[in-house]
């Protein structure tokens, strides 16, 4: 991975304790001098996962680009609770577009700038997995076919949180939304209707594509980080879980995106070109029924009876993550673990 993973005993966590590091290894969210590119006073909901990584994506991407950048933001949850007229919390040259889109708004930016000859200004587009795996799918993947040089960031928080919970294109199996309710013999999501972007998106072949979360943020810093240094079509695919759609508890936010990882069922890895580069390697390993259980979204699994059938299938999604991205550690080479 780009970051080296620092645990502190001291704390017993790599998420605390940027004191203890050298300042140059240190993350951005630490420093004084970091952009506040989405500033106080907005009104996500408390433990907002997309909230926080947007604050992590953008600062870093302005520091890298010394503030020459520009932002084209998708309609969804963090347009609206970013923006309410006639207020602002963006702190970036930023644009609003519609659901469909964004990554067409941001070619067009790109295109104007290179018209300009301002080589020197970035272009990076962001978007709820609404507004890129369903909605906004075509335009995005126009974008992808014809080089346009913008870093799309979809922050999946797996439903359409602000328009009431409904089931996306990146809602997982058997989760329950607004629009699949947990009833039936096959309760929640149905298994196989989904898109996986990422994939599709190294299916197109672009210069970068990455998967992170907001439990690692030193590896979601890097990986902005390392995407703002190629040019063409980047991009990058964050979990931010949404304690309102996923009937979690606010302070379990950073938590959950953990286990997620841990339990397979999100891989985080980088690619290029097509082919993976690297991998964030499952150290200890979790079954999924740990990550399932605080969801109330999951709530049905677990009834008198337990739907364990369904749990097990779950697994065997996971399972799969593990095998397809060599996710055991004992089974990466030296040189790609982090």
């Amino acid at each position: 991975m780009p970051a080296q993973s620092v645990k502190f005993y001291q704390v017993g966590s790599r998420a605390v304790g940027n004191r203890l590091l050298d300042a140059e290894l240190r993350t951005e969210q630490s420093s004084a001098e970091r952009r506040n590119s989405i500033t106080s006073g907005h009104r996500a909901c408390q433990g907002c996962g997309e909230a926080l990584g947007a604050r992590y994506v953008l600062d870093t991407a302005e520091r890298v680009t010394g503030g020459r950048l520009v932002t084209v933001n998708a309609t969804g949850c963090l347009e609206v609770f970013s923006t309410p007229y006639p207020e602002s919390a963006w702190q970036v040259p930023w644009l609003h577009s519609l659901f469909a889109n964004t990554a067409s708004v941001a070619s067009g930016v790109a295109a104007a700038l290179e018209a300009q000859g301002r080589t020197d200004v970035r272009v990076l587009a962001q978007g709820g997995d609404g507004g890129t795996v369903d909605i906004g799918f075509a335009c995005l993947s126009g974008m992808f076919e014809r080089g346009d040089d913008v870093l799309f960031v979809c922050y999946d928080n797996e439903a359409y949180m602000n328009t009431g919970v409904q089931r996306s294109g990146a809602t997982p199996a058997y989760a329950r939304t607004a629009t699949t309710e947990a009833v039936g013999p096959i309760p929640g999501s149905r298994p196989g209707q989904g898109k996986d972007l990422p994939r599709i998106a190294m299916a197109h072949e672009i210069p970068y594509v990455a998967t992170a979360t907001v439990a690692e943020l030193r590896d979601l810093e890097a990986k902005v980080e390392r995407a703002m240094s190629m040019r063409g079509p980047r991009y990058l695919h964050v979990l931010v879980p949404c304690p309102l759609g996923w009937g979690s508890a606010p302070a379990e936010t950073v938590h959950l995106a953990r286990l997620a990882q841990r339990s397979g069922l999100f891989p985080v890895f980088e690619a290029e070109h097509g082919e993976v580069t690297s991998v964030l390697p499952i150290r200890d390993r979790i079954p999924v029924e740990e990550y399932l259980r605080p969801q109330r979204r999951y709530a049905h699994l677990f009834a008198d009876p337990p739907r364990t059938d369904l749990i097990e299938r779950i697994q065997q999604i996971a399972d799969r993550n593990v095998a397809r991205y060599h996710l055991d550690p004992h089974e990466i080479p030296h040189e790609e673990g982090a």
